[in-house]
């Protein structure tokens, strides 16, 4: 085990030095479909400069040879519908201040990992590179520029992505107001209002600061008949020497457009917008080939770089006097995208910063009145099936995902249950309520019904599971029983193409509707007749993708996709599928047909758990087959390389996950197994990383043989959330044939138990990896604290402490007593925290008294929320979260007693 603790040290520490972001390329998925951004970001930075080519593409840019219009400052990654932002343009040329119109073509254009730069005909260079919340811009001349010319800027305020001339155009922005001004002789500021984009949400303004290390010779500025404002700034002649430019971006004013400019000049940001990337790269590092490793890091870079981190900036309720200011992000750009692959792989790489976006979306049920299930722009909208929030929550729940109050966002997902949104159903809550509650279905004539019923069932099994967790049996109960609406829609004899049962349209009185009215107007098919008997009809069968031309697509019965697909999208009941579709031959042949008549649709996200459903009947070997097949046809390292829009790195995240061999199951702390497209790699870094071997892989050897975990079978072909972040050693012992066809227990019929709410008669309030080192062994037991009566209950490994709650509160020490395994005993000092009363002292006179030891309050060493003590004798130090319900110890260093925990 020695020797294995070392390798995996040497390995990490390999992996460490070597730098990822050169393995990143964003002109992957650039072109095509994928529609990702290619300028510079940070990891869900706020800002994302880039160029923008007119006003027509999601992400800004088109290839050459499109013509630049700008560079504008915010911009999404991958999306479909209709643009969003594209705010505050600049756009350099070679002139005399004036003109509307500085289009340029490039003669060249670079991309990498936090840096973009491109030179236009005129021979203008541009670099970018950016902050969270600002982008940094350098500008010179080429040698091809004329002498004789003087380098000017255009900054536009009116600009925006998807401007339509037709007034609330649905999907498009419209212009609301811009302002411009010239504050000095090296500053401008001003803000652009818009609205509308593909949520059609209300109106958010972009404030911005624009600062140059060069003073400007010559200013202009214009206000044109729409009230769009911008300005023209000349530089002097600069011997050769670039200008430097940093444009701060707020969500809330102009001052604080200035204060997000940071003091680093173009290379220093650069050099630490690549060290932020390659700390998050660094929790997954890979062995492969270069073009895998270029396509798996892309992949993570895609991923990391929505939803946007905008704490501090939310105009619309900002701190509210609390400090630090709620976690706030925007750009969920949608969650019906993102909950089955992009969030599960932004809790394995950041934990910390899921919390962080459960928490947001909470906050905004406060606040705007329901989980998002998407937003842009300070909006919710829109919501494309179900209300997926729920399926996020499940999902850090299963993985007990620490600083989350389940208790409240379960009271946020029953809103979206049990309270219809009126007539907003397309930005918030569940359309189409009643019906499905009172029919348990959502009828045709409801907009995107069956998409609705099938999701809504999933969202519900989610929210019986953190029910269920927590102790609420009765909200258990009704939900795990409306998690089976889904089979109100299957029509179990229905026959197409030799396949018998399918989700298909029915009317709100009960009727199955073999054709449906040739109609998008809301109303008809509410009944078996419909309101209008003499309206054309037409033939409704499983591969119907789009109802007639005339018919608005986001009122089609499922959307985005056919009855073939989502008649297998079951993820929560996947054997209740399986017994209505004949039992596990009759599905394996479903399966098969499906795939070879290309019924499948790689594009897009309701297909993405269907490659995996062989492991329900026994067969990995086949999931592993189905992808790498879809890998090699449909994904590469080129500019096309995405199949379908990356919708915020959802496409992205499902690569990584199947090169790895992984598959998350969203909502549960499962990852199913199947052959890894990569030799090996690491997850996680330091004690706790798990290094994963595929031995003797190759084209020949492609079908995993045995799994062994740190030296024992794993007799299963799936692993859970804590077995892949504990750490260790997973070999996957690959060969050349796959295992007979009965693999018993090996899939994943049987789930691991929901984490529970109870243990023995108290209710869990807490859950803590308590990572500790004791006669220099390093060790980590579980720890679990909750009250029962007047009695906090605190479980460590198999022993359990009772803290009476004079305990808890006035405790002048801590509990020292060792745990004995199935012991229940009475402490007599607090466990993982500080007593109430020295918590207060601390908070009021700086210290506190505890173990006969004075600990004094230090801010040498912060943490953020965290305080900081030390003991007055020796070199002791804790950092104390008191703001928790209890003020929990979160690290205690340099103990006395030989003990040093941290709780995770």
């Amino acid at each position: 085990m020695a020797l294995t603790v070392c390798l995996l040290a040497l390995c990490w520490l390999t992996a460490a030095a070597e730098d990822l972001t050169r393995y990143v390329d964003p002109r992957i998925g650039s072109e095509g479909l994928g529609r990702v951004f290619v300028g510079p970001a940070t990891p869900f930075g706020m800002v994302r400069p880039g160029p923008d080519c007119t006003c027509r593409p999601n992400s800004g840019w088109l290839p050459m040879p499109e013509v630049v219009t700008g560079f504008a400052q915010t911009h999404v990654s991958g999306t479909g519908g209709g643009p969003k932002y594209g705010n505050i343009l600049i756009q350099p040329y070679m002139g005399q201040p004036g003109g509307r119109n500085h289009e340029q073509r490039r003669v060249g254009e670079e991309m990498s990992c936090g840096y973009y730069s491109t030179v236009f005909e005129s021979g203008v260079r541009t670099e970018i590179t950016t902050a969270d919340r600002c982008a940094y811009y350098r500008i010179g001349r080429g040698p091809s520029a004329n002498a004789g010319e003087n380098l000017c800027l255009m900054v536009d305020c009116g600009f925006f992505l998807g401007e339509s001339p037709v007034p609330n155009a649905r999907e498009a922005q419209q212009f609301v107001g811009s302002e411009v001004e010239l504050v000095s002789g090296c500053e401008v500021r001003g803000f652009s209002r818009i609205r509308g984009g593909w949520n059609n949400g209300r109106a958010y303004t972009v404030y911005f600061c624009l600062t140059s290390d060069t003073p400007f010779a010559d200013t202009l500025t214009w206000r044109d008949a729409d009230g769009k404002t911008g300005a023209w700034l000349q530089f002097p002649a600069t011997g050769g020497q670039p200008v430097n430019l940093r444009v701060g971006i707020s969500f809330v004013s102009q001052q604080q457009a200035r204060r997000n400019i940071p003091d680093r000049s173009f290379d220093e940001q650069m050099a630490l917008t690549r060290s932020q990337w390659d700390t998050l790269l660094h929790r997954i590092t890979i062995e492969g080939t270069e073009r895998q490793k270029r396509m798996f890091y892309t992949a993570l870079y895609h991923t990391m770089l929505m939803p946007s981190d905008r704490t501090g900036e939310n105009p619309l309720w900002g701190a509210e006097g609390r400090q630090p200011a709620p976690c706030y992000y925007d750009d969920f750009y949608a969650l019906w995208d993102t909950y089955r692959t992009s969030l599960p792989l932004i809790t394995l790489i950041d934990p910390d910063r899921e919390r962080d976006i459960v928490n947001a979306l909470i906050d905004i049920c406060h606040h705007d009145g329901y989980l998002p299930d998407a937003r842009s722009g300070n909006a919710n909208g829109r919501t494309q099936g179900g209300s997926h929030a729920e399926v996020v929550i499940a999902d850090a729940y299963a993985k007990r995902l620490q600083g989350i109050d389940y208790e409240d966002a379960l009271l946020c997902m029953l809103k979206d249950a049990d309270v219809p949104p009126g007539g907003n159903e397309e930005q918030e809550g569940r359309g189409g309520l009643d019906s499905y509650n009172r029919l348990g279905y959502v009828p045709f004539g409801i907009d995107r019904a069956g998409t609705r019923t099938v999701e809504y069932a999933f969202d519900d099994w989610c929210i019986a599971q953190v029910a269920g967790g927590l102790g609420r049996d009765d909200v258990y109960r009704r939900f795990m029983r409306q998690s089976e609406n889904w089979k109100n829609l299957w029509r179990a004899d229905y026959e197409w193409d030799g396949v018998r049962g399918f989700i298909m349209p029915r009317s709100a009185d009960g009727q199955w509707l073999d054709s449906v009215p040739m109609r998008g107007n809301g109303t008809l098919g509410q009944t078996s007749s419909g309101a209008d008997p003499a309206a054309p009809r037409f033939l409704y069968t499983p591969i119907v993708r789009e109802g007639p031309w005339y018919v608005p697509w986001w009122g089609t019965f499922f959307y985005e996709a056919t009855s073939e697909e989502y008649s297998l999208s079951i993820p929560h009941d996947v054997e209740g599928l399986i017994e209505r579709c004949g039992g596990k031959d009759a599905f394996r042949q479903r399966l098969d047909r499906f795939f070879d008549r290309n019924y499948y649709n790689v594009s897009n996200e309701p297909s993405f758990l269907t490659p995996c459903l062989y492991h329900w009947i026994g067969r990995p070997d086949l999931t592993g087959e189905r992808v790498r097949s879809i890998i090699a046809q449909h994904f590469d390292d080129s500019p096309t390389g995405i199949p379908g829009n990356d919708d915020s790195g959802a496409m992205s995240s499902w690569l990584a996950f199947h090169l790895m061999g992984l598959y998350p199951l969203a909502g549960e702390a499962r990852y199913l197994v199947h052959s890894p497209l990569l030799p090996a790699y690491t997850l996680g870094t330091g004690g706790r990383a798990l290094r994963v071997e595929a031995r003797n892989l190759s084209e020949k050897n492609r079908f995993i043989g045995r799994i062994l975990l740190n030296g024992q079978p794993v007799d299963r072909f799936w692993l859970t959330h804590e077995e892949l972040t504990r750490g260790g050693l997973l070999v996957i012992e690959m060969t050349d044939r796959p295992l007979a066809d009965d693999i018993g227990d090996m899939h994943p019929s049987a789930a691991p138990p929901t984490p529970s709410a109870a243990a023995g008669e108290w209710e869990v309030r807490h859950r803590f990896d308590m990572a500790f080192t004791l006669h220099r062994q390093f060790r980590t037991w579980p720890l679990l604290m909750g009250w029962s009566g007047d009695s906090l209950h605190v479980r460590c490994k198999e022993a359990e402490y009772v803290l009476p709650r004079s305990v808890v509160d006035s405790a002048k020490g801590f509990c020292w007593q060792q745990p004995l395994d199935g012991m229940l005993t009475e402490a007599d000092g607090t466990v993982g925290f500080i007593s109430r009363e020295a918590c207060a002292q601390l908070l009021g006179r700086g210290s506190f008294v505890y173990d006969n030891t004075t600990w004094q309050r230090s801010d040498d060493n912060p943490r953020d929320g965290l305080i900081h003590v030390r003991a007055t004798n020796g070199g002791a130090e804790m950092w104390i979260d008191a703001k928790a319900e209890l003020p929990f110890v979160v690290e205690l260093r340099n103990n006395p007693f030989g003990i040093d925990w941290r709780l995770e």
